[in-house]
């Protein structure tokens, strides 16, 4: 017994184990068995593709078709089946042969094909990935047959979801996946396809293309699928790729511009819309809005690009209507007509996108008054309500108030107060509550967003996109309470890190800049008229004083003349009267002069004519004397000795009397020079007394003139004192008058710097001004312009807004029409105030 137990089975090979596995495959009835033979023939796959492909992948390709529905059995098969397509390089079965008999096993029946596009459909992530490798493959080894085989294969919303998938945040993919070329679905359709079958090869385009073509053109019912799936399949293509967005804008925005391919154009369809096809295919404007949504929704720069097109030409005198203009009219136009409501949701979705945090879509929408007003009738309309359009109506009026400024065309206040008296705070939390707790929205993530097989002929119950789901869920509360925010309270909102719009704090900095100018400008003027006013005075005080001045000065100026002319005449005289006394002086010297002269001339005639006299006095004494004294001595000589002693006396008498007359001689000319010299002290002191008198009569006559002078120049000094004192109060005043010229220039030159900031601010307020007029003429010229395309506008309206916004804004919302009428007059009052 143990004998036989340890006897070892007989080893099997490896094409015998295949076949048997290929035999269990195909013939167990239960799919455990079947699934253990799919692993079985799995392990052998790599290593020995020829054998398996030839025994078991007609069994595996029939594994898939019976057992489609087990997830696990799928995923095993497709992963042996890509295991055949892709064996071991080292292995013996492996050639290029094996490949290319797999790819023609595929393509030889239409139905391999499109099993794998069913599983295409599939939930299973693997599923679908392997599914798409399989093709993949299978397309590299036949081309084109499989292309074929695709073509022939209906278009399946699964495939085109499960490409959005795999595209979806991938740059190269995206980039790559814009390049490819496919069949366009509006090419003439092939019998027994479901979107119209294989078109013809010919009519190729590119994948956007025929994509666009896929979600706008096509209008069947039961192609819903297709399209949504389409339409994932293009925002998956430029999402979270910012270059993509604006280049397909780019391309949308020529292609509206040039009127080439309107079909399937999004801006054409949204601005151009066909009311008749609206009707039979409401979804194409639904889409060509969730389209442009996700094209605009975070993306400052293709909203600007989106904001530049507009329509008329103002060469031709055509009024200028914006894009924003033209959907909000297309939509209330729409909701007047009550067309259906996928159509006016797909609108209000694209403009709640557009309008958030952007200032300048607000403003440019505010500028059309009788938006507000259609979208508040829409909201407040008696009878069964549509809680999804009403709500977002009420949405986008928050929307509007959140991002409005009191410079916006409707200012922020007036919104408020139209918001409050026409819609009321409860009705506004009322309808955005309905709207949340809408199946559609509240249940979004959970309903299926396709066609219901079960109501054939209906349209799908598909109004949200999940982008706009999770944007109104984010902001629900914020626009909620919205309408509780003081108008004063602006929302600042940046883009890119740059403020949008006109700068609320600039403008505050400047409207207080230009309050502080204006009170200081009001104060220079009241300082600058107080000025004036004492400048004035001044200027006549100073007049006052100069005049007065003048007369003082020609007072002084007459005194000292006449005091001048006084001193002059009674100078002269006094120098008459000195030259007359110095004259007589002179004369009197000249006389005593003279005659002391002739006294001193007859003394000095007299002493020569004495000295003369005794000079020959002695002369002749001393001839007579000698002549004696030579007779007596004669005598003696003849008397001789006996005489020498009487001759001795008589010569000492001699002697004796020549001294004698000598000394009187002497004496005389000692009397004489005594009289000269007395003379000549009576002369001197003549000259002296003489001298003396006339210095006394200098002096007496420069004291009494310098006395006459020192009185007249005292008079002078004290006249000269006043005309001095008179001038520097002239020059004090004339000083102050500069001084209060060059404050009156500093004022003036501050009043001129004041005014010119006043005048840059004003000149920025007036083009602001500009702006409001012109919208308010667009106004006018649109309502013109509705007019004759056969809108209705009412002209009495506008005198009875007029006059009711005169009368005030505190109407009750329950008196039907003319509260409405009450709410245009508001709005009216409102942009006139702007």
């Amino acid at each position: 017994m143990f004998s036989s137990i340890s006897t070892a089975p007989a080893k099997q090979s490896v094409s015998d184990t295949i076949s048997v596995l290929s035999g269990r495959l195909s013939s167990a009835t239960l799919l455990e068995d079947r699934r253990a033979a799919i692993l079985g023939l799995r392990s052998f796959a790599k290593d020995f593709p020829a054998t398996v492909a030839s025994g078991a992948l007609r069994s595996l390709i029939g594994s898939l078709s019976n057992d489609g529905e087990d997830v696990d059995t799928v995923k095993v098969v497709l992963e042996t089946l890509l295991m055949l397509f892709n064996p071991n390089q080292d292995s013996p079965e492996a050639s290029d042969e094996i490949v290319l008999w797999l790819a023609d096993e595929f393509t030889q029946r239409q139905d391999n094909i499109t099993l794998l596009l069913d599983f295409l459909e599939e939930a299973d992530f693997y599923s679908r990935l392997y599914s798409l490798q399989l093709l993949t493959a299978i397309l590299s080894a036949r081309a084109e047959r499989t292309e074929d085989a695709a073509v022939q294969t209906p278009v399946k919303a699964e495939a085109l979801v499960t490409c959005a998938d795999i595209i979806k945040g991938n740059t190269t993919l995206q980039e790559s996946f814009a390049q490819l070329q496919v069949p366009s679905p509006l090419s003439q359709p092939s019998s027994g396809a479901r979107d119209g079958g294989g078109p013809d090869r010919d009519s190729e385009v590119y994948v956007i293309d025929g994509l666009l073509d896929l979600t706008l053109a096509v209008s069947a019912n039961d192609m819903f699928d297709v399209r949504i799936a389409a339409c994932d399949c293009l925002k998956a293509y430029f999402f979270d790729h910012a270059e993509i967005r604006l280049h397909f804008l780019k391309r949308a925005i020529e292609g509206y511009k040039t009127g080439l391919d309107e079909t399937a154009n999004v801006l054409a369809v949204l601005l151009r819309p066909n009311n008749d096809d609206a009707i039979v295919n409401p979804y194409r404007p639904w889409f060509a809005a969730i389209i442009t949504f996700h094209l605009l929704f975070n993306n400052p720069e293709a909203k600007r690009l989106a904001m530049a097109v507009t329509e008329g030409d103002a060469e031709d005198g055509e009024e200028i209507v914006t894009s924003i203009q033209s959907v909000a009219a297309h939509l209330l136009s729409g909701l007047g007509r009550e067309q259906d409501s996928r159509v006016a949701t797909g609108y209000l979705i694209l403009l709640l996108g557009w309008m958030f945090e952007d200032l300048e879509a607000v403003n440019d929408f505010l500028a059309e008054g009788s938006n507000i007003q259609g979208l508040i009738q829409v909201v407040v309309r008696p009878g069964p309500a549509d809680e999804i359009i009403q709500g977002l109506c009420v949405m986008i009026l928050g929307e509007i108030y959140e991002f409005s400024t009191k410079d916006s065309p409707i200012p922020r206040a007036s919104l408020h107060a139209i918001l409050l008296s026409r819609l009321g705070k409860e009705k506004f939390i009322d309808r955005l509550s309905r709207l949340r707790t809408n199946p559609f929205m509240r249940d979004f993530e959970v309903l299926p967003q396709k066609l219901d097989p079960s109501s054939p002929g209906r349209l799908p119950e598909v109004f949200f996109d999940i982008t706009f789901v999770d944007f109104f869920k984010d902001n629900y509360s914020r626009l909620l309470r919205a309408i509780d925010r003081e108008p004063g309270l602006e929302i600042p909102v940046s883009a890119n890190g740059v403020q949008q719009g006109i700068s609320r704090d600039l403008v505050d900095s400047l409207r207080a800049q230009l309050k502080e100018k204006s009170k200081a400008l009001d104060e220079l003027h009241m300082a600058s008229t107080t000025l004036e006013r004492q400048l004035g005075q001044e200027q006549a005080d100073h007049r006052k004083s100069r005049e007065n001045a003048a007369v003082d000065l020609a007072k002084v100026n007459a005194t000292i003349d006449a005091v001048q002319r006084d001193h002059a005449a009674e100078l002269d005289k006094l120098r008459q009267q000195l030259a007359s006394e110095q004259a007589e002086h002179a004369r009197q010297l000249k006389q005593a002069t003279q005659s002391k002269e002739v006294e001193l001339e007859a003394g000095r005639r007299k002493l020569v004519s004495i000295q003369e006299d005794c000079k020959r006095q002695i002369e002749y004494t001393k001839k007579t004397s000698e002549a004696e004294l030579e007779k007596l001595r004669r005598k003696m000589a003849s008397l001789g000795d006996d005489h020498e002693k009487q001759l001795s006396k008589a010569s000492k008498a001699a002697e004796v009397e020549v001294d004698r007359l000598k000394r009187r001689a002497d004496a005389e000319a000692a009397d004489l020079r005594a009289t000269i010299s007395r003379l000549e002290v009576d002369l001197m002191k003549t000259n002296k007394n003489k001298a003396q008198e006339l210095h006394t009569l200098q002096e007496e006559h420069a004291a009494q003139l310098a006395l006459t002078q020192q009185q007249s120049l005292a008079k002078l000094e004290k006249q000269i004192d006043l005309a001095e004192e008179s001038a520097s109060k002239c020059a004090r005043l004339e000083k102050e008058l500069d001084e209060t010229r060059q404050d009156g220039l500093k004022i003036a030159a501050n009043l001129a710097e004041i005014t010119d900031a006043k005048q840059a601010i004003q000149t920025e307020l007036d083009d602001l001004l500009m702006v409001f007029a012109d919208l308010e003429d667009k106004v006018s010229k649109y309502k013109a312009r509705l007019r004759k395309i056969g809108q209705e506008v009412s002209d009495g309206e506008d005198e009875e807004s007029e006059d009711e916004s005169e009368d005030g804004q505190g109407q009750s919302d329950d008196d039907g029409e003319s509260e409405d009428e009450a709410g245009n007059g508001q709005v009216t009052a409102s942009r006139k105030t702007a």
